[in-house]
């Protein structure tokens, strides 16, 4: 929880979510108990403008999130509102939405060390850092590597910038290896909430054609 009299902390954790995972479910729940957010909106991409490939339909997208995420209910918020916007999908412009909404909140976009390091490759970058805080999730490493991002060491990082660390447990699971599973008719059942799991077998997604 928030102390008294500052400002409630949203989290913004978006995504293709193509399909969600457990690994996404994980990382929610520590933004949750890390970060002292009041409310926390995952929010599947809509036409994803950095993508090369074709993503599964939003609908889809939309309801596997809906169903991944459905046990954290009331204080996650799955949010609609990229999948519905017309034209490419930005960041910017929904951080200046969630802004309007919610005047008086403090908010904190959650993004792997992958996605922090590619920042300067994002529409309107650095109108973003001076919107919301940046919280940069790490996987536990599970190798000898201990390289880990580094904020400072970004072309162009303006003023006032601010960082925040999100620690996460050693998980192993992509979205492109779930699809290529799939595809190829293996169990998945490990990877995926078992609800996703379901609705992936059911609607026949990411099977060849």
């Amino acid at each position: 929880m928030n102390p008294t009299g500052t400002a409630p902390r949203i989290g913004v954790f978006g995504g293709a979510f193509d399909p969600p995972h457990n690994a996404h479910v994980a990382l929610a729940e520590a933004a949750l108990s890390q970060l002292g957010l009041a409310e926390l909106h995952v929010i599947p991409t809509g036409q994803a403008w950095h993508k090369s490939r074709a993503l599964t339909p939003a609908q889809d997208r939309l309801a596997m999130t809906r169903l991944a995420f459905s046990r954290l209910t009331g204080t996650v918020v799955v949010d609609s509102r990229e999948v519905l916007r017309d034209g490419p999908t930005y960041t910017l412009d929904t951080l200046h939405e969630l802004q309007l909404e919610q005047p008086g909140a403090q908010l904190v976009l959650i993004m792997g060390a992958d996605q922090a390091s590619a920042l300067p490759t994002w529409h309107g970058w650095q109108a973003i850092l001076g919107i919301a805080i940046v919280s940069v999730a790490y996987r536990a490493l599970s190798t000898g590597d201990t390289a880990r991002f580094d904020p400072k060491m970004l072309p162009g990082l303006p003023a006032g910038a601010r960082f925040e660390a999100l620690e996460l447990p050693a998980m192993d699971t992509s979205a492109t290896d779930i699809r290529r599973r799939a595809a190829c008719g293996e169990d998945i059942s490990s990877l995926v909430p078992p609800a996703v799991a379901r609705y992936i077998d059911q609607h026949h997604l990411y099977r060849p054609a």
